[in-house]
């Protein structure tokens, strides 16, 4: 796929041009991803993939376009959602994952990940030593007679020595 590199600070003002111009009507933005080349510098990279569908008004054939941004080392870079609607929850997933912030998205906030996360795990540089101990559990078992019971009682437990007083399971 070809592939152009873009100076950030010119990435809106070109992806209109691939869009409009008419022997190229880069149309439809696919994708809009993020990638760490930690260590690095300048560490991430994004990268957009568009298309130009080659149908009539479109341009002359069907054709993809690979354009890289190298993003600067304040991880700011310009928002193209206002050029492609479809760049908004790319560059949002890329803020969520990456930490690199869209200047001029029109809502630049967390999408996958809670609103309350600490950290970007995407980065090559995320801790992803997880200290907890892991968590099982017994699967319920029951005899043939308990099982029957419940069965005749509409699916309600049966009283039971295991159930506590006066049958219940609260």
């Amino acid at each position: 796929m070809p592939t152009i590199f873009v100076p950030a600070e010119q990435l809106p003002e070109i992806c209109v041009v691939l869009r409009d111009d008419p022997e190229l009507r880069f149309v439809v933005l696919l994708d809009v991803t993020g990638v760490d080349y930690y260590p690095r510098d300048p560490r991430f990279e994004l990268v957009y993939i568009l298309v130009c569908p080659g149908v009539a008004g479109y341009g002359t054939a069907p054709k993809r376009l690979r354009v890289k941004v190298r993003v600067p080392n304040d991880g700011h870079v310009p928002s193209v959602s206002s050029v492609w609607a479809s760049a908004n929850w790319g560059e949002r997933e890329a803020y969520d994952f990456f930490g690199l912030t869209f200047d001029g998205h029109p809502d630049l906030r967390r999408i996958l990940m809670p609103d309350d996360w600490t950290g970007f795990p995407m980065r090559k540089d995320y801790p992803v030593q997880i200290r907890e101990a892991v968590k099982t559990y017994a699967p319920l078992q029951v005899s043939e007679e308990e099982f029957l019971a419940n069965v005749k009682a509409g699916g309600r437990p049966a009283a039971s020595k295991a159930s506590g007083p006066a049958g219940r399971h609260d």
